[in-house]
């Protein structure tokens, strides 16, 4: 269960010395460097690919700070004291046309939750995505959707994440 705290943080009664807050556009650069240690964590060609352009981090901390209060995106954040970010988590609810399988058309979508390696096992992926269900919730989106990496599977099927009945495929330009 998560409360909301008087300074707008989110507590949970597991993990109440977790302290979650909203994202401000201060905290652009230290999301920036969380985001792309998710990618250097995935691996792989196509989340961390050889040619290292890093064009893509101006591009981000771009888009940061303009979702960063958007009403369809809530990027939650827990601090490490002064040194910056612990951790982080980015959502975003996206109106798609209503269905038999999809009542109202609103599908909520993690984007990437992601723990500074010396921050971790200590419940804040946990606190994030609570923080987060929370939020879909109150948008009363009708499914929501995660690309699970394999260390953070486990904590997406105790929340309640099952396997996705439709087969997916992308196309790249």
């Amino acid at each position: 269960m998560t409360r909301p705290t008087a300074d707008r943080g989110i507590r949970t009664e597991r993990d109440d010395h977790t302290r979650v807050r909203q994202a401000t556009q201060d905290d652009v650069a230290e999301l920036v460097r969380l985001r792309a240690l998710l990618f250097e964590n995935l691996g792989g060609e196509y989340f961390a690919p050889a040619s290292g352009d890093t064009g893509w981090r101006h591009a981000l901390a771009v888009v940061l700070k303009e979702q960063s209060a958007a009403e369809g995106m809530r990027i939650l954040v827990v601090d490490d004291g002064a040194r910056g970010l612990a951790a982080c988590a980015v959502g975003s609810v996206e109106q798609r046309l209503p269905g038999p399988h999809l009542g109202n058309g609103r599908v909520g979508l993690v984007i990437g939750v992601v723990t500074d390696p010396e921050h971790r096992r200590r419940g804040h992926s946990r606190s994030l995505m609570r923080g987060l269900l929370d939020w879909f919730r109150e948008r009363e989106v009708a499914r929501v959707d995660l690309y699970a990496s394999h260390e953070g599977e486990p904590l997406y099927r105790d929340l309640g994440f099952v396997d996705h009945p439709a087969p997916a495929l992308y196309w790249r330009p």
